[in-house]
């Protein structure tokens, strides 16, 4: 009875330390990346502690660089976005009513019902508030919603500073120690398991640690690409606030499949503004932009993928976004690729016995 308890109360305390397990995840996956560049500073007698500083510094000092170049310009063009918003969402409904209005008369004028005269001696029945309001205004409100739902989680997500910065914090630093001791977690990992099994425990963990490393870096490179061609393609088009509507494109590139969709949204209801065309342009070539990267950029920067099939990505990410919210959504993807090494090496080549490729084969080889 006990152990059920003791077991209960550990679930529990996972449950509610969620969010921290995930934005450690995101650490570990940061602190895989960064041991690459402190193994180079290491092979040219660096001391680890110092190369993972050296690194981190780097890094943020490019970062507070390139936001101390843009953020004028991105401020200003988030408040644009902000204020902006609304009178899009307004066009958009505009646009919706014109085109449902124009079907109603057309059909109208094929078949025209005759109206039904009341009675003089009964009063003429009265529609239940909502109904007979036609189709138009149901399709504006449900759009406005959900234009007006995705732009305030956007923003409120962002204006969050506090538990913003307070994650980014725990990343930063979960990833400088797993960067300068790798080994460390990695010895502490195997000591969980029976010596006769840790060799090929020790394989899975290297493996996923490649797989994890070679599929952030993938995805770094893929968020700036994404968002400098998406920032020039909106300025050649004309639509305002490109650059932030770039940098949005850019961020959300590190969740795929529902990543693009969510970028798109606020970029095809600001392009609104300049007509319905202008709205066309901008969903077209965030679809060709998608196309590219799908089929040119990821398959040239990762030859040896996730091998998610994109049915159990999906469901996946919507699993976890259900139960996590938006941090299960940035892991998702990470996380079932991790999760499918060990069901690969373990099952797949141990007990059912058929080869599999995986990230580190032609490393071995």
């Amino acid at each position: 009875m006990a152990i059920v308890a003791g077991f209960y109360l550990a679930l529990q305390v996972l449950w509610l330390g969620r969010s921290v397990l995930l934005l450690g995840f995101l650490g570990v996956l940061f602190g895989l990346t960064l041991s690459v560049a402190v193994d180079w500073l290491q092979h040219r007698r660096i001391p680890r502690g110092i190369g993972a500083l050296m690194v981190v510094l780097a890094v943020l000092g490019m970062l507070f660089g390139l936001g101390a170049l843009t953020a004028p310009q991105i401020g200003s063009q988030v408040r644009e976005l902000r204020q902006q918003l609304p009178a899009a969402i307004k066009q958009v409904e505009q646009w919706v009513e014109e085109r449902q209005s124009g079907v109603t008369n057309l059909l109208e004028q094929v078949a025209p019902e005759p109206a039904q005269p009341a009675k003089p001696d009964q009063p003429a029945a009265q529609a239940p508030p909502g109904e007979g309001e036609g189709a138009a205004p149901a399709i504006r409100r449900g759009l406005a919603d959900q234009l007006s739902s995705v732009g305030q989680y956007f923003f409120s997500f962002f204006s969050s500073t506090v538990a913003v910065l307070g994650g980014m914090l725990l990343i930063v630093v979960v990833a400088v120690f797993v960067a300068v001791e790798p080994q460390l977690y990695h010895g502490g990992m195997m000591h969980l398991f029976p010596h006769r099994t840790r060799a090929r425990t020790g394989e899975v963990l290297s493996q996923m640690a490649i797989l994890l490393r070679r599929w952030l870096i993938t995805q770094l490179i893929a968020m700036v690409v994404i968002g400098v061609v998406t920032t020039v393609v909106l300025m050649l088009i004309g639509v305002k606030a490109a650059l932030a509507l770039g940098i949005i494109a850019g961020i959300l590139e590190f969740i795929p499949y529902a990543g693009p969709i969510l970028s798109a949204v606020p970029a095809i209801a600001m392009a609104f503004l300049n007509g319905p065309e202008t709205a066309l342009y901008v969903t077209l070539a965030y679809i060709a932009i998608q196309q590219l990267e799908s089929n040119l950029l990821l398959p040239l920067l990762m030859k040896e993928g996730l091998d998610l099939p994109p049915l159990v990505t999906l469901l996946g990410q919507a699993v976890l976004a259900l139960v996590f919210g938006f941090i299960g959504l940035l892991v998702a993807v990470p996380l079932l690729g991790a999760a499918m090494v060990p069901i690969k090496m373990l099952y797949v080549q141990d007990v059912v016995g058929d080869d599999v490729s995986l990230p580190g084969d032609e490393a071995q080889s």
